[in-house]
């Protein structure tokens, strides 16, 4: 019989530090070894006896922006979706990420320095059946004009627009089948952005403190404002691919299907996420043989 496809961990702890986008502190973060169906646990460090939280839809409490997670407001943690998506990216199904403060570090606003943290920990297959997320059945859901759903595929693919309604960023429409080697080729360097308008604002609710031309595209009313511009011609559409793989991810497990949306956002991606698995009939586990071409990650 074919050999399945195995869960993965990293060989060895890694550290980083860098500054939060929103909160502006300075953190470190840590990424330890996790054993077999740990899953993707999250810990801060900074806090006595603080909470392990687990990678889950209903973990996220906050999608001002960013995605945050945590059931205690003193203890929670923000802006998870580019690390997760790195790990999406690096197939890693268990690890143990510790946080001496509020917000994972935004690093240059993309998933490439997470990419890089975790090749230098080198990854690990583990004695266990990999599992999947198959989607069994059409599940959408809408929010103002915007949408996201998941029909079934044997792959993990992506159709996904934007627009924002400004000369720098037309309307834009990209397709991707997320398959083996293409995450951190076409996806992983894709920065986040803003508006220089909007920056003002957004400090003034407490957003973006930590925020500037070192970790993210800011872009002016007829230019970006960053002086070696953008990494791809279609780096706003791809940063939010990276955000709907790391958002998507929260459930723990890669999927298996078709994601399709309109104008989606971190609230609206979770949202779909607890719609599916409202109803068991939605999708179920699967596990993949190690030669399957819907190997959906490095």
């Amino acid at each position: 019989m074919p050999k399945n496809i195995k869960q993965r961990t990293i060989k060895k702890q890694v550290s980083a530090s860098g500054i939060g986008l929103h909160s502006s502190n300075i953190v470190e973060l840590t990424l330890k070894p996790a054993s077999v169906d740990t899953g993707i646990v999250f810990k801060r460090t900074d806090i006595e006896n603080s909470e392990l939280i687990k990678a889950k839809p209903e973990s996220v409490t906050d999608t001002r922006l960013s995605t945050q997670i945590g059931t205690n407001p003193a203890q929670r943690i923000g802006t998870v979706e580019h690390l997760m998506s790195a790990l999406y990216g690096c197939g890693i199904d268990n690890v143990i990420v510790e946080l001496s403060g509020p917000e994972i570090p935004i690093f240059d606003g993309s998933s490439a320095s997470f990419m890089l943290l975790i090749d230098n920990a080198g990854i690990k297959e583990q004695d266990a059946d990999k599992k999947f997320i198959k989607i069994m059945d059409h599940v959408r859901v809408e929010d103002d004009g915007k949408f996201a759903e998941f029909t079934p595929n044997d792959i993990f693919s992506l159709d996904l627009e934007i627009d924002f309604n400004h000369p720098i960023i037309p309307k834009q429409a990209k397709r991707f089948d997320i398959t083996s080697n293409f995450y951190k080729k076409e996806i992983a360097r894709a920065r986040t952005f803003c508006f220089q308008k909007d920056v003002e604002y957004m400090q003034s609710i407490g957003l973006a403190l930590g925020g500037g031309l070192d970790n993210a595209i800011v872009i002016g009313d007829f230019a970006v404002l960053n002086k070696d511009g953008l990494r791809y011609k279609d780096e706003f559409i791809r940063h939010k691919i990276l955000d709907c793989i790391g958002d998507l991810y929260m459930v723990g497990y890669p999927i298996l299907g078709h994601f399709n949306a309109e104008l989606t956002g971190h609230g609206l991606n979770n949202k779909l996420l607890r719609e599916i698995f409202s109803d068991d009939n939605n999708w179920k586990f699967i596990t993949l043989p190690e030669d399957s071409s819907s190997i959906p990650f490095i």
